[in-house]
């Protein structure tokens, strides 16, 4: 242990400020936690905010083409996956987001052989 005294509980720590009339060295809103190597808080940061990580809407964006075909591609666009699964597509031009309705359990099979978007539960179509 050697010469540093021994740390009380914060009420402990608060109620010997309050007595001895000094500030306590702690914010009262702050939360004390345990350090954390840096090498792991890292890691799980980028794996929070996928960092350096394929995401599933980057890899819809990139095959989109081959999803809905060129020519409709070339007027809609993924946008999001919603936490639902729902995947939110805009499409420019009417007559592509009724052809888009029309082939939608198809363009959901393809989108479900993509790699990490098995998730995707429904599409939802919006003008954009």
């Amino acid at each position: 242990m050697g010469d540093e005294p021994r740390r009380l509980g914060r009420i402990a720590e608060d109620l010997v400020a309050s007595l001895r009339g000094i500030p306590s060295e702690d914010p009262p809103r702050m939360r004390r936690r345990e350090t954390t190597e840096i090498g792991r808080l890292v890691e799980s940061l980028q794996v929070k905010y996928g960092i350096g990580r394929s995401t599933p809407e980057q890899a819809i964006r990139e095959r989109w083409p081959l999803i809905v075909g060129s020519a409709n591609a070339s007027y809609s666009h993924a946008v999001r996956i919603e936490p639902s699964g729902r995947l939110v597509i805009h499409a420019s031009h009417s007559v592509v987001r009724n052809e888009l309705f029309m082939n939608k359990e198809e363009i959901l099979e393809r989108i479900r052989k993509t790699p990490g978007c098995e998730g995707v539960r429904s599409l939802f179509l919006a003008q954009g």
